[in-house]
């Protein structure tokens, strides 16, 4: 009896899980200090907030999404 075969492999689930840690190491970098109506707080236009952490996020989405067409090779590809 031949063993089912999964749109995901193993590796697939790891590069995903990479990807979505990227992602979300991104958005932590976005956070900080917030401004109130009585204090501006200048930290909000940081390089780190508002160029940063976007191209940290966009490069783990663009990541998962490899990691979701990642197909490794078959055995008998190799051969």
């Amino acid at each position: 009896m031949d063993k089912p075969q999964f749109a995901f492999t193993k590796k697939n689930y790891i590069l995903v899980a990479i990807g979505m840690a990227v992602v979300i190491i991104g958005f932590l970098l976005m956070t900080g200090p917030v401004s109130t109506e009585t204090a501006f707080e200048p930290d909000i236009f940081s390089a780190r907030r508002i160029k940063v952490a976007p191209a940290v996020c966009f490069f783990g989405f663009l990541f998962v999404i490899y990691a979701i067409m990642y197909k490794p090779k078959s055995k008998e590809e190799k051969k």
